[in-house]
């Protein structure tokens, strides 16, 4: 008995909830990346081994200001290149580092975590003055829209989460790709670490300042992270994809539940441009 009335006294210190963080990564938002051919693909580009250290260098700055900001584990889903774009030599000690693939429709992400992150993250296909766009697929999409919005990337993944329950409380990348993450989280913290002047060419902030800001804004996101809520859709959810001259249709439409058609053929048909599902 004297035991618990002291435990539930003020100034008693409590045991801290777990509060387990998922990051997912990018390469084309990264600080000092600019080119695909030059930097992105680790088997051909000659700047590549500079493009793994910039993206890692980001990424344990995020885990940084993650920890320091309370979170108790962080599993960091490496989602550039089929995920072989980070290594455990470089990275942080305290990460779980998932690679390679397949993996989950989800990524792995399920409703444990108390909170989405991302880094070195791109705008959607077409946005204007975002570095290095493209939804998904490099040249094959050309839009995709949920329930007629127009959604990338970081909408796929902030929409995921939400359905999950799981807030998205950070991004780092360009203002494109920051402005696209503020219309959906307004609340957010967004670390702007470089600026498109088109979408081969940005201002760049050095690396040790983009480093700096990353674990500022990933240390407030987890501060304030009562006051950013899950992103939630409510069913039933359309979504189109308007794929270009050279895009196929994408073989995971075949593997997902609902109502998969092609308009332009005005049939249904497996795997191609419409779909829509109850959430």
């Amino acid at each position: 008995m004297m035991v618990a009335i002291a435990t539930a006294l003020p100034g008693f210190a409590q045991a801290a909830k777990p509060l387990k963080v998922f990051m997912t990564t990018d390469m084309e938002g990264v600080d000092g990346i600019f080119d695909l051919e030059l930097q992105c693909d680790p088997q051909k580009s000659p700047r590549w081994e500079e493009s793994h250290r910039l993206l890692t260098g980001e990424v344990n700055a995020a885990v940084k200001g993650l920890y320091e900001g309370g979170a108790t584990e962080v599993f960091v889903y490496d989602g550039h290149n089929s995920g072989r774009s980070l290594s455990v030599l470089g990275i942080d000690p305290r990460v779980h580092l998932l690679e390679g693939r397949p993996v989950s429709p989800t990524a792995e992400l399920d409703a444990s975590y108390g909170a989405f992150v991302f880094v070195g993250q791109h705008a959607m296909a077409g946005a204007e003055k975002g570095v290095l766009t493209h939804t998904e697929s490099s040249d094959g999409i050309q839009n995709v829209w949920v329930n007629g919005r127009p959604t990338g990337e970081i909408g796929f993944f902030v929409m995921m989460a939400g359905h999950l329950g799981v807030p998205a409380v950070m991004l780092s990348g360009d203002t494109a790709a920051c402005r696209e993450f503020h219309d959906l989280v307004p609340e957010a913290e967004c670390a702007e670490v470089k600026t498109g002047v088109s979408r081969t060419a940005a201002w760049m902030l050095s690396h040790s300042a983009a480093c700096a800001l990353i674990t500022e804004k990933a240390r407030r996101a987890m501060q304030r992270l009562a006051q950013i809520k899950p992103y939630k859709l409510t069913g039933p959810v359309e979504v189109k994809v308007e794929y270009t001259t050279r895009g196929t249709p994408l073989h995971s439409c075949s593997r997902r539940s609902g109502t998969v058609e092609r308009p332009d053929l005005g049939i249904p048909r497996k795997g191609y441009h419409r779909r829509v599902f109850d959430v």
